[in-house]
């Protein structure tokens, strides 16, 4: 949602680093390498195929680029995915015509969703056979329109140069994306000068960065006039690398900060000023800070129908100033009275800078923050123990939090226990939660962890997966073993498709259609001896006297990929809950009980209520 990366230097600066080399003539493929090499990048992840055989040619002979073969073309995205969101560079994958590219389609859509700088290269039948339905042709190129940023055939050898450096331009800035290369075989065989810097011009594409001051101005005025203001922060944040930022701005101005689920680890989980993520499986004080607030200070983030609920019910007492790279977002869900549009590393700065300017007071949250800290004490964070003394998986995941710490990754695939890597991880840190949040494509996790760890090498990387995600994409750890990659694997085994079998309890009468995943009481697959037939580390916990040591001893194995299979009961929830479609205010803390803010809960209190409150913390 928000600016370049700025731990990778552009491809205007690589450009001028190579002013004055003279051309020397190679094939398209070559070019394609090159191009590469000359724009920094040093890990692609993909397979080779019939129409991207000349590419895997030139790769042969890169001793500047290291290739991870990937045992399905899907992982070959996550893991490019993976590799951007933890280090904040190009992600980078390639893939053959037909299938090879179609299998692209799922990790395209969702790096896109989630505003990750990705570029694919995939192959295409030679340009005389275009539109014959040729041997594995398709246009990738019409079937990715959608889910892309931008996307486009070269057609011509001495173009690519341009357009690789061109794609990696076009993910890296403004709000970041997918971008698709395909390249026809016989133009990867064609001869031509390789010139760099390449030459290309995008017309009408000029990200704005740097925020109106008149909209600064307004905004900070009504920040300083708020009595319940609070920073709603999204993605955006972590990607403009502005976490200090908002540490900053927030401590500066003492005003609450609630992160979305793409947004964890850009404000440290242990500051007092941290109400949680909000939303659908938010935390109490998170959801009450948004629907109480009477103004939201939105930072690279989108009102997500996942955070909102029911929009007509959302917040409805709050002014909103909206800031975000991209200016479509803003007002696309709920009008903005001020609207910003900018990186979220610069209009924060602003802000905070216009404050002193204009020597605003900051605005006054004593009673504010009082009411959202008793509800912090009122509504803990916790789970229910599981009958039969089996696990609990929020326990797993929690000891797993408290074991490894703040400093490594968590790599969660999408469901129940992602939800609850949300909740029971604590992350201090930005970019050590990676997940996939607006697909929500189940099979991220493993070759997610994997590209992970490519890009940081030296830090701990968990993939904190379910059973039902876990058998969509697992053979990466084939991948993991062969290139010495060693994740960790905490898989959360309930025997079922969490999520589903939730929605069934809870809206469908228990009729739990098509979500059993293991038939009886067998371990059927045995993910211990499928883990050790791919070459990985096995460890299968039953007790939760056994979650702590065994965490411990995966983390003193770096041989190898490491599979821990916590069987776990079937029938855990997550809690807090907003039901899809409905408001807000009738987020439910366990099954069963009333909506909190119903009439007589005591985190119903009205803005009126609240205000009194914020009165006598102004006195106190």
């Amino acid at each position: 949602m928000t600016h370049t990366s700025r731990s990778q230097p552009s491809p205007a600066t690589l450009a001028n680093n190579t002013r004055g080399k003279r051309p020397e003539r190679i094939n398209g493929a070559q070019a394609v390498v090159r191009s590469l090499e000359e724009l920094g990048t040093d890990v692609v992840f993909g397979l080779p195929g019939g129409a991207v055989l000349p590419l895997y040619e030139a790769l042969y002979d890169s001793e500047k680029l290291n290739h991870i073969l990937v045992r399905h073309e899907q992982g070959a995205g996550h893991a490019a995915t993976g590799y951007a969101q933890a280090t904040g560079r190009v992600g980078v994958c390639i893939a053959t015509s037909g299938p090879g590219a179609t299998n692209l389609v799922t990790p395209i859509a969702d790096a896109n969703m989630d505003s990750v700088p990705l570029v694919a290269i995939t192959g295409q039948v030679g340009k005389g056979l275009l539109g014959t339905d040729a041997f594995q042709e398709a246009d990738i190129r019409g079937v990715t329109m959608p889910i892309t940023k931008h996307n486009f055939m070269v057609t011509r050898p001495e173009d690519i140069p341009g357009a690789i450096a061109e794609a990696f331009h076009v993910a890296s800035t403004g709000r970041p994306g997918a971008v698709l290369v395909d390249i026809p075989k016989d133009v990867q065989n064609a001869e031509l000068e390789f010139n760099w810097p390449p030459k290309y011009e995008l017309p009408g594409y000029r990200p704005v960065t740097s925020p109106h001051p008149r909209q600064v101005e307004e905004a900070v005025r009504m920040i300083s006039a708020a009595k319940r203001p609070t920073l709603y922060v999204g993605g955006g944040v972590i990607k403009a690398e502005a976490h200090a930022e908002l540490l900053e701005f927030a401590e500066a101005n003492d005003i609450p900060v609630v992160t979305t689920l793409m947004a964890l680890g850009s404000f440290p989980a242990s500051h007092p000023l941290y109400m949680g993520m909000p939303g659908m499986h938010g935390s109490v004080p998170a959801v009450a800070a948004l629907q109480r607030s009477d103004l939201l200070i939105t930072i690279g983030a989108r009102f997500d129908d996942r955070v909102t609920g029911h929009v007509d019910s959302f917040a409805p007492d709050a002014k909103v100033i909206h800031a975000d790279i991209d200016p479509a977002e803003i007002g696309k869900i709920r009008e903005a009275n001020v609207p910003i549009v900018g990186d979220a590393r610069e209009v924060l700065a602003a802000l905070h800078q216009a404050m002193r300017n204009l020597d605003l007071k900051k605005p006054a949250t004593a009673g504010w923050l009082n009411y959202l800290n008793k509800l912090k004490q009122d509504f803990p964070r916790g789970y229910d123990e599981q009958p039969n003394g089996k696990l609990a998986p929020q326990f797993v995941i929690e000891t797993l939090s408290k074991t490894v710490g703040p400093d490594a990754i968590y790599v969660a695939g999408v469901g129940q226990h992602q939800m609850w890597a949300a909740q029971f991880v604590d992350y201090e840190n930005p970019r050590t939660w990676l997940n996939s949040g607006g697909l929500g494509t189940m099979g991220y996790s493993v070759p997610a962890a994997m590209g992970a760890k490519a890009g940081k090498p030296d830090t701990s990387v968990w993939a904190i997966d379910g059973d039902g995600c876990f058998q969509m994409t697992n053979q990466e750890l084939v991948t993991c073993a062969v290139e010495k990659l060693p994740i960790k694997v905490a898989l959360i085994n309930n025997g079922n498709l969490g999520m589903v079998r939730q929605w069934q309890t809870l809206f469908y009468d228990q009729r739990y259609s098509h979500t059993n995943l293991k038939p009886g009481e067998t371990y059927l697959p045995d993910f211990l001896m499928l883990a050790e037939s791919m070459g990985c580390a096995a460890f299968r916990v039953t007790k939760p006297e056994d979650v702590e040591p065994t965490i411990r001893k995966a983390e003193a194995i770096n041989d190898r990929p490491v599979v821990i299979d916590f069987i776990v009961g079937e029938d855990a929830q997550v809690w807090p809950m907003v039901a899809a479609g409905t408001s807000n205010e009738e987020i439910q803390y366990a099954r069963n009980l009333r909506p909190l803010f119903d009439e007589e809960s005591s985190a119903a209190e009205s803005p009126a209520e609240i205000h009194e409150v914020t009165q006598e913390g102004e006195e106190d």
